[in-house]
């Protein structure tokens, strides 16, 4: 029993820290030229087109072009001609609608004006009636 106490007293709890041994520094970060080579050598030699990036998916070719994915489904100009064209219809629905608002403004300032037409010439035959009473 006295041996096992010993022994756990020479045990540090947390004394002795876990700490592994240094990695070498590495002799090169890279054993290629390539980065050495300009962008048109590089492009002969290895054949590297950077073209805008294509995708097929479920049948259907998408293009990625002015920060959009354009659908070649049947061709390029009509994807391109789609495209334009639902741009346009939502500018022309959004003028639609504020064309009908300023219809209806406009409606409501005409009523608006017609009703106080109205008054006034009740108002004035009114009068006449009264000065004619006096006469």
């Amino acid at each position: 029993m006295e041996t096992l106490k010993k022994s756990l007293v020479k045990m540090p709890l947390f004394g002795n820290t876990f700490s592994p041994k240094k990695t070498p520094p590495r002799k090169s970060a890279s054993l290629s030229n390539l980065h050495t080579l300009d962008r048109s050598t590089r492009e002969v030699e290895l054949g590297l087109e950077y073209g805008a990036p294509a995708m097929t998916i479920g049948g259907q070719s998408l293009k990625f072009e002015e920060g959009q994915w354009i659908t070649e489904s049947g061709g390029n100009s009509s994807g391109k001609e789609m495209h334009r064209l639902t741009k346009r219809n939502l500018q022309l629905e959004e003028e639609n609608n504020l064309l009908k608002l300023k219809i209806d403004l406009l409606l409501d300032m005409l009523s608006e004006t017609t009703a106080e037409s109205h008054l006034m010439e009740r108002e004035l035959e009114e009068m006449k009636n009264h000065n004619r009473r006096k006469k």
